[in-house]
């Protein structure tokens, strides 16, 4: 019997399994791969900021610092973002399979027992409890807790399940690709990148250098509006731009831009990071949502366990939480995500020559949409209320 466990073992789920367990509560966090951190699935970038409110930095989970961004719009045109400004897709970019590791065994070093090579293959709500059936090397057992945390990714078992989460559809998530590649020759002091419906219809194309000539060299298209896969558009993109270097790492896989959803709680359970669709509409970024998000459900296990009550209606302290800290920002982003992917080429262009070349580092993303207002105020009337 334990107070709280924990499925998945990102960012989102050991941050809330090393709450909770910091909380004095009896955790299990399972991970359903070998090894914690594997496969990489995101860009792994992070602001200074985020990372720097939960943890003491460390330089062996981190790859490299930049000092902004650059957007490329199709014709070329080039904005320059400060750190400051460029949100939560600059400052670090992680070692994920360092960085993760790190965070599971701050969650085992606070208490948490921690299994990997274990999935979770169902659960049913019963006299208040949870109990999930589990399976470790061919081997089934039992497990019972007050309370089920759910950082098991995108199209959550159990966040479905539980009836919180709808299958995604095919405008909201993005299907990703991304090499891991060495012997670059780029700016290793920015994060790249590229727009265009040519290049990433639906999403962008990036690189985020990882120090020495390596860096992520990734894309994400809407399947809504794509043609073809997001390998066979990554495989393009490297044609078009020349980046000439060797691939030594191929992973795939989807990002949710759904937005806010309306609540990521149940009775006995919450979901946090992908499983509840926190990933940025506009960036796919989701490390920072995922670490904030998990902290928050840690806090609100140990309240639950303290007043034994593990009602949706009390876990709602959990919604409040987030959505006052990321949840406006998930609205914002997904209206613009929505304005954005109705533009062409010709006016991202039209667009990026509005603001190229403007001293950006003095304004802040609300700010830029604010600078196209004034530019082009007819074109983006209807986002003039999201600021």
């Amino acid at each position: 019997m334990y107070d709280v466990v924990v499925v998945g073992a990102g960012p989102a789920g050991s941050m809330a399994a090393k709450t909770a367990a910091e909380q004095g509560l009896n955790v299990l966090l399972v991970e359903k791969r070998q090894e914690i951190g594997t496969p990489v699935r995101c860009a792994e970038g992070i602001s200074r900021e985020s990372i720097e409110k939960f943890f003491e930095v460390d330089k062996k989970w981190i790859a490299a610092e930049v000092v902004g961004a650059r957007i490329y719009a199709p014709d070329k045109t080039e904005i320059v973002m400060s750190e400051d400004m460029a949100g939560n897709e600059v400052g670090y970019v992680l070692e994920r399979k360092i960085f993760d590791r790190h965070v599971a065994r701050l969650a085992a070093k606070a208490g948490a027992e921690v299994y990997v090579k274990t999935t979770m293959i169902d659960f049913e709500r019963k006299d208040g409890k949870v109990k999930l059936k589990l399976r470790k090397l061919g081997e089934e057992w039992e497990v019972e807790t007050r309370i089920l945390i759910g950082a098991d990714g995108v199209e959550s078992k159990i966040g479905r399940k539980a009836g919180i989460i709808k299958t995604l559809k095919l405008n909201e998530v993005e299907s990703c690709a991304q090499y891991l590649m060495t012997g670059l020759d780029i700016d290793e002091n920015y994060t790249h990148f590229y727009l265009g419906r040519e290049i990433a219809p639906g999403g962008y194309a990036w690189i985020f250098p990882k120090g020495n000539g390596s860096a992520n060299v990734g894309i994400g298209v809407l399947p809504k509006m794509a043609e073809k896969t997001a390998r066979e558009y990554l495989d393009a993109f490297i044609e078009k731009e020349g980046i000439e270097g060797k691939i030594v790492e191929f992973v795939a896989g989807a990002v949710p831009v759904y937005g806010e959803i309306e609540t990521a709680v149940a009775d006995n359970i919450m979901l946090a990071g992908d499983a509840a669709y926190h990933a940025d509409p506009i960036t796919g970024g989701g490390i920072a949502n995922a670490l904030s998000a998990g902290y928050y459900a840690g806090k609100v296990a140990a309240e639950a366990v303290k007043r034994n009550d593990f009602s949706a209606n009390f876990l709602r302290k959990y919604d409040d939480l987030w959505k006052n800290d990321f949840g406006r920002k998930l609205r914002r982003n997904k209206k613009l995500q929505l304005k954005f992917i109705e533009m062409d080429d010709a006016l991202l262009n039209k667009l990026a020559g509005a603001i190229a070349g403007k001293n950006l580092r003095e304004m802040s993303v609300a700010a830029i949409v604010k600078e196209l207002l004034k530019a082009h105020p007819k074109l983006l009337w209807d986002l003039k209320d999201l600021f």
